[in-house]
């Protein structure tokens, strides 16, 4: 049964995207547990499960239900496009404790037992000890889970963005939306998501945060309660090359012809990315990776873009057919 959300004018206004490292935190942590999301992270899941098995996330599992609603408060939508981990866990730390009493008992009501058991009651009991505590295990998992592997996480979501906001210039919202998910259609202004229960919200002119995200995969999310701003969670292009390593195949030709390094860094462009993250990826000095980024780009091998704080590479065309081996 699907979700959806009601369009008005002025909602088309204040659509947006948005990069979230809180909500790749919270979206890793239920990956954890959930075999049917594992699929593209097995690399991920082998540095991860150590470094996870010493920290106590039970709490936060537990209002993570199979089916029905996580707390919006632990994971608000983004502040802004390029939100920083300490901006996002500060606003859950700010969040009021009967908001969070409210969302918490609406979400441990959607797994059979749940109020009902110890740290079930305490969560309820002390809202904002809850919140505190919630709020300092998901920094914790940031660090340890999430934060290694930002710049390479970073770069993909960023990519995505990049590349669905060239598909809004060229078809519109509307011709957007769909192209998202294969669970997302479009209807004269309802945005239908296939997901489990039925819902349907009035955007109301605070318009939709649409929100790549890597961990979300297979699924879509969907909804936020006021006073959350709706948002559509979706997952990323290309998560399934995420984990892969550099193959360090560079056509021979094209190491003769660009050096060693222009054309690793060339290869490695598969997607668009950034400056850290192609360092931090094929293990060179970001201070070469910006060097040899800035000769092929003034050879026309590629185009830069900002988003945020980040610039973006991404081959021409030319670029494309040498590091396929064109030349």
């Amino acid at each position: 049964m699907p979700h959806h959300l009601l369009f008005r004018e002025d909602d088309f206004l204040n659509c947006r995207f948005a990069v979230s490292p809180l909500w790749e935190t919270h979206e890793a942590i239920r990956t954890l547990r959930r075999p049917e999301r594992q699929g593209y992270h097995a690399a991920w899941l082998r540095r991860a499960r150590p470094a996870a098995a010493a920290l106590d996330l039970e709490p936060l599992w537990l209002l993570m239900p199979r089916r029905g609603n996580t707390p919006d408060c632990l994971m608000p939508p983004p502040l802004g496009p390029a939100a920083t981990f300490e901006e996002e866990i500060a606003a859950v730390r700010g969040v009021p404790p009967e908001v969070a009493r409210a969302e918490m008992a609406s979400s441990l009501a959607d797994t059979p037992g749940a109020a009902a058991s110890p740290r079930g009651r305490a969560l309820l009991a002390d809202p904002a000890r809850a919140v505190r505590d919630l709020a300092d295990t998901m920094e914790a998992a940031w660090h340890t889970l999430v934060a290694p592997d930002w710049p390479r996480l970073r770069a993909l979501l960023e990519a995505d963005v990049a590349f669905h906001s060239r598909r809004l210039a060229e078809v519109g919202l509307a011709g957007l939306l769909p192209e998202l998910d294969r669970r997302v259609s479009w209807d004269a202004g309802r945005l239908a998501v296939d997901s489990a229960g039925e819902h349907v919200r009035e955007l109301g002119g605070r318009g939709l945060v649409l929100l790549p995200s890597v961990f979300v995969w297979p699924d879509v999310a969907s909804g936020f309660e006021p006073p959350w701003q709706p948002t559509l969670a979706y997952p990323a292009r290309g998560i399934g090359g995420l984990w892969a390593e550099p193959s360090g195949t560079a056509p021979d030709a094209l190491v003769r012809l660009l050096g060693r390094g222009r054309a690793a860094v060339l290869t490695a462009l598969e997607e668009p990315g950034a400056t850290t993250a192609l360092a931090h990826r094929l293990g060179l000095a970001p201070s070469s990776v910006s060097a040899h980024l800035a000769t092929l780009r003034d050879a026309g091998l590629l185009v830069s873009h900002r988003y945020g704080h980040q610039v973006l590479y991404e081959r021409t065309p030319l670029g494309t057919a040498l590091a396929a081996g064109g030349i």
